[in-house]
C-alpha cells in the first residue's frame, strides 16, 4: 500500500496544490486499485494525477471530506469527466463518490446545475454518489474503511480511519484539529494524517487558532499524547515553501519521537 500525495497546501496557497491524495493498493486490479480522497480547489487535480503517473479513468473510489471549495472543486471536474465520458462511450463500468449526506446532496445540486441532462443521466445509474454516516463502514479497495463526524466547528466534515496489512490503521483527520470526538480512531494509529496550518513559531504571522487550525507543534504534540507512531502533516501555507519539510520537521521532532513526515505535493509514502 502507498500513499500519493497529489496536493499539500492549504486553501489559498499558489506554490503547491491544494491538500488530497490517493491511496493505492498496487496488489489489486486497476479497476480496483486506488481511492482518492478530496480533489483540491479545480482541474488542477488532473494536471496532479497526470503528472503522478495516475489514469484518471482508474479512480472508482473516491471520498470527498466537505464542501470547502479548496476540497470540492477538483471533484466536481471527476464528476464532469466521468459523466461525460459514460456518455460519450468512453467510460466503462461504474465509479462511487461517497461522503456525509450534505455534502453529497451538494454535489448532485451541482451536477444537476452545471452539467447537461444527458451527462446526469449516468447518475445513481453507474456513478453512484453514497452518503456515507457517522461510523459507518464501507469495504474499499479490499480495506475495511470506516467514516467518521470529527466535529467541526465551521462545515460538517468527515474522516476515515483504514484497516492496512498487519492489523495496521491509517487515520485522516480532515483538515481541522484532533477532536475528542475522533479519539478511538486516532488513538494508537500507525499513520495519523493531520492538518498543521503554519509553524508554531510564526503562529503571529498566520493566525490558525483564528481559522480553527494547527500548528506543526501543536499537531506533532497531540500524536506524541495519542501513541501515534507515524506523523503526516499537510493543508499547509505556502510561504515556506522551500524550505517547509526541514521547518515543519525540526519544529515537530521537538515534542514528537515516532516518524514525522512532511511530504511535497506528488510525494510518495510507503504504508508497509
Amino acid at each position: 500500500m502507498k500513499m500519493t500525495m497529489l496536493g499539500t497546501g492549504n486553501a489559498v496557497v499558489t506554490e503547491c496544490y491544494n491538500t488530497c491524495f490517493v491511496l493505492e493498493d498496487e496488489a489489486r486490479e486497476l479497476e480496483d486499485r486506488y481511492f482518492l480522497v478530496d480533489g483540491g480547489g479545480g482541474n488542477g487535480l488532473l494536471q496532479q494525477l497526470k503528472a503522478a503517473g495516475i489514469d484518471w479513468r482508474n479512480l472508482r473510489v473516491m471520498f470527498l471530506t466537505h464542501k470547502h471549495l479548496d476540497h470540492i472543486m477538483g471533484m466536481i471536474w471527476m464528476l464532469r469527466l466521468i459523466l461525460q465520458n459514460m456518455q460519450r462511450g468512453n467510460y466503462e463500468g461504474e465509479a462511487i463518490i461517497y461522503g456525509h449526506e450534505e455534502v453529497i446532496a451538494l454535489l448532485r445540486q451541482l451536477a444537476g446545475m452545471l452539467l447537461t441532462r444527458k451527462e446526469c443521466a449516468f447518475l445513481d445509474v453507474r456513478l453512484h454518489l453514497i452518503p456515507v454516516k457517522d461510523g459507518e463502514s464501507r469495504t474499499v479497495i479490499g480495506h475495511r474503511v470506516t467514516f467518521f463526524d470529527i466535529g467541526s466547528t465551521k462545515a460538517k466534515q468527515f474522516g476515515f480511519t483504514m484497516e492496512l496489512e498487519n492489523g495496521k490503521k491509517l487515520t485522516c483527520c480532515g483538515d481541522e484539529p484532533y477532536n475528542p470526538c475522533e479519539k478511538k480512531y486516532a488513538e494508537g494509529a500507525d499513520w495519523l494524517l493531520h492538518e498543521a496550518f503554519c509553524l508554531h513559531a510564526q503562529a503571529e504571522i498566520f493566525h490558525p487558532y483564528e481559522k480553527h487550525h494547527s500548528t506543526a507543534l501543536d499537531a506533532a504534540q497531540l500524536a506524541e499524547e495519542l501513541g501515534v507512531k507515524n506523523l503526516v502533516l499537510y493543508h499547509t501555507e505556502d510561504q515556506n515553501i522551500r524550505d517547509r519539510k526541514r521547518l515543519y520537521t525540526e519544529e515537530g521532532r521537538r515534542v514528537f519521537s515516532g516518524n514525522l513526515l512532511v511530504p511535497e505535493d506528488l510525494e510518495t509514502i510507503r504504508l508497509d
